[in-house]
This record gives structure tokens, C-alpha cells and sequence, in this order.
């Protein structure tokens, strides 16, 4: 089956670094858009150095991040270099994301105002650290700082115990994501209207979403969440319980499942104590109550312990290292991990099938200026 290409014919200038706009990049380039990545000659993304490992003399961050991109190497202290990048833009952009520091594009003559005064058709998106406005507004910002300052960390890990960073770069890629909904947003109503829009998105508010929860529960209690593990604050019990061998995650997110498992795991008389008969029951004892099931627990390996439940149709999962992920069957029936044409390295597609087929640009990550000297029409394949 032919792979979908639902941005066919529309192309975009990567002006970024790093994970959050390459990442948007990259979602766009698996939907059929041609991303042109711009890279700053004297040695480009600082991606391209995240190493090791490294793949070919490449780091395998920066390969995962930006297959299916042209890139050309742009010096924006020289004004016929950057007055070049212009012209292109106008010329060719539907869409402009940057993620670089905030002001540095209104030096060379490339603000978000001029480009889209010369090109009013643009969707231009700003990816930065704090946001738009405010006092932190000018102030540059990566994804463990954006972790910290937005409260996630606070909610992440142990009580007690020092503080957690989520291990992958969740603002990082999840504010490339929102950048991706803003731009193809703004591409709809410009089909509609014929004009182009500035959109925006951070670091700091994608932490705010992630914390919706977190702070609606302060808000109503006036209480300040502690971090649970692998559990939560409001469902009791919905975490990972050591078993004989391993750890396996259970989420009996109601009353019914509570049942269940009790009965799975042969402690009836839990279920059948009145205090524990309801959620808010069970949060109020959480302690007490986590510890008798722990106990049950343990006496199971992983896979046993799983299959009780799975009889019960308890929800669980047993926590998987990545190599576990990357030979589960279900990872690879998604076939959601290829490697590109010309290469075997094993690459993370987008987590989206139109009609059953995935998207996938299967190009390789550029090489440094790689296409400084193709025609600027040439189009992605």
C-alpha cells in the first residue's frame, strides 16, 4: 500500500535546533511536507554531536529527530547569506518554525513581522522556553529546566528521595507536537481565508498542560502534590507492585476493578472491607492498603501474577526495558520502527495510519548543507 502524503506540495523551513522543532520537523516530513532544515555551517545542530552512540559517524539522537529533511547551511552574520534565506522563505515557505533564542532572527532581517509583511500567506511558528510574555519571555530554556520550573518534577519520582527527571524529553517533543496542531490549524483557516497566521507555543506551557490535573487539585484543596512513584494522588490502587521477579503495573482505576483484583490476587476480605469500598476510601489509607496488596504480590512472579489478572480483566502491564520494547510483537506488528532507504538502523516513525497505512518519509537525515547546491524546488521524496 502507498503511503499517505497528506502534506504533499507544501513546504517548511526548520530554522531550529536541538529536539522541539526538529521534532515538528520531522512529524511534518512523515506527513508528506518537503522540510527544509537550516543549519548553521560551523557544525550545524548541536544534535548532530549527542553522542555517543553514534551511527556512521552520526549521533543516533540527531538521525531519529531528522530523517526525511533537505538542510542547507545558513550563516546569518552574513547579510548576503541571510538576505538569501529570505528570499527562499517568500519564495517557497507555507510555514517558518524556530526554536532559536529569542530576538536572535530580528538581527538578520528574518522577524516573523517582515517575512509575513513580504509574504502574507506564512505560517510562522515560535517555539520558545517561557512563552510569549511575561518576565522570563526573553529567557532561553531546555526540557529538564522546563521539567523543573513547571512543576512536573515536583510530581515525578518519590516522596523523600531527590528529584526525578521524566526520562525522555517530554517538553522537548511534546511542544514540537503542539507546534504541528498550530501550524496545520492555521494552514486550514488559511485555506479558508488565503492568509497566513504567527502562531506560538513553549517549553513552559506545554509543562502547564501536562500539570492540568495537578494544579485543578490544588486549586480546589489548596493541597501541594507530592510525587507518588508510579502511582497517582487521586486513585488508590493504580501503580507498579513488586512482584517475585520484576515489577508489574496494575491500574484498578474503579471500585469494580478494586474487586477484581482483590479476588485475583485471594484477598477477598480486602474487597470485603467496608473502608476500602470506595476510591476516596482507599486514598484516605493508601499506605495501609498498598502494602497488603504488595505483600500478595510478591508472592507471584511477573507472568504469573499478570495471567491472574488478565483472567480477572484487571488492567496491568509489566515494565519493559527497552530492548523488551523493541522485541515485544506488538511493537513490531505497528511496524511503527524502520530504517530509511540505504541504511539498517532501526527508526521511530509517527504514532498516526490513514486508512490503515503509515505515514513514513524515508529519506535519511540530511548531512550538513547537504543541499546548498540543489535547485531550491526540489522536492522531498
Amino acid at each position: 500500500m502507498q503511503r499517505p502524503q497528506p502534506l504533499s506540495g507544501i513546504t517548511v523551513y526548520e530554522l531550529g535546533h536541538s529536539i522541539a522543532a526538529p521534532y515538528a520537523g520531522l512529524v511534518l516530513a512523515d506527513l508528506g511536507a518537503r522540510v527544509v532544515k537550516v543549519e548553521n555551517p560551523s557544525g550545524g545542530d548541536y544534535a548532530r554531536g549527542w553522542g555517543p552512540p553514534f551511527w556512521n559517524d552520526a549521533a543516533t539522537t540527531f538521525l531519529a529527530m531528522n530523517r526525511g529533511k533537505e538542510s542547507v547551511s545558513v550563516d546569518f552574520s552574513d547579510p548576503t547569506q541571510a538576505e538569501g534565506l529570505r528570499r527562499r522563505i517568500v519564495a517557497e515557505a507555507d510555514a517558518v518554525i524556530q526554536n532559536l533564542r529569542p530576538g536572535i532572527l530580528d538581527r538578520y532581517g528574518l522577524s516573523p513581522h517582515r517575512l509575513s509583511d513580504e509574504a502574507p500567506e506564512l505560517v510562522w511558528c515560535d517555539i520558545g522556553a517561557f512563552g510569549s510574555q511575561g518576565p522570563l519571555a526573553g529567557r532561553p530554556g531546555y526540557d529538564p529546566l522546563m521539567q523543573a520550573f513547571s512543576g512536573v518534577m515536583s510530581v515525578t519520582g518519590e516522596g523523600g528521595r531527590p528529584p526525578i527527571r521524566v526520562g525522555v524529553s517530554v517538553m522537548d517533543m511534546a511542544a514540537g507536537m503542539w507546534a504541528v496542531i498550530a501550524i496545520l490549524t492555521a494552514l486550514i483557516e488559511r485555506g479558508k481565508t488565503g492568509r497566513g497566521a504567527q502562531v506560538s507555543t513553549s517549553l513552559y506551557e506545554t509543562g502547564l498542560a501536562w500539570m492540568t490535573g495537578h494544579l485543578a487539585g490544588y486549586c480546589a484543596s489548596g493541597e501541594v502534590r507530592m510525587p507518588f512513584g508510579s502511582g497517582v494522588a487521586e486513585i488508590v490502587p493504580y501503580q507498579a507492585f513488586s512482584t517475585a521477579d520484576g515489577w508489574l503495573m496494575v491500574a484498578a482505576g474503579n471500585d469494580n476493578l478494586f474487586r477484581k483484583l482483590c479476588g485475583a490476587i485471594g484477598r477477598e476480605d480486602l474487597a470485603a472491607d467496608p473502608t476500602y469500598a470506595t476510591n476516596a476510601g482507599r486514598v484516605a489509607r493508601r499506605e495501609e492498603l498498598l502494602s497488603e496488596i504488595e505483600a500478595s504480590a510478591r508472592a507471584h512472579d511477573t507472568q504469573t501474577l499478570a495471567a491472574l489478572l488478565d483472567a480477572a480483566g484487571v488492567p496491568n502491564a509489566p515494565i519493559q526495558t527497552v530492548d523488551q520494547v523493541m522485541d515485544h510483537p506488538q511493537t513490531k506488528a505497528l511496524r511503527m520502527v524502520e530504517p530509511v532507504e540505504g541504511d539498517t538502523l532501526p527508526l521511530m516513525g509517527i504514532p498516526i495510519s490513514f486508512d490503515g497505512s503509515r505515514p513514513r518519509n524515508m529519506r535519511p537525515a540530511p548531512l550538513l548543507g547537504e543541499s546548498d547546491n540543489r535547485r531550491s524546488s526540489h522536492a522531498a521524496g
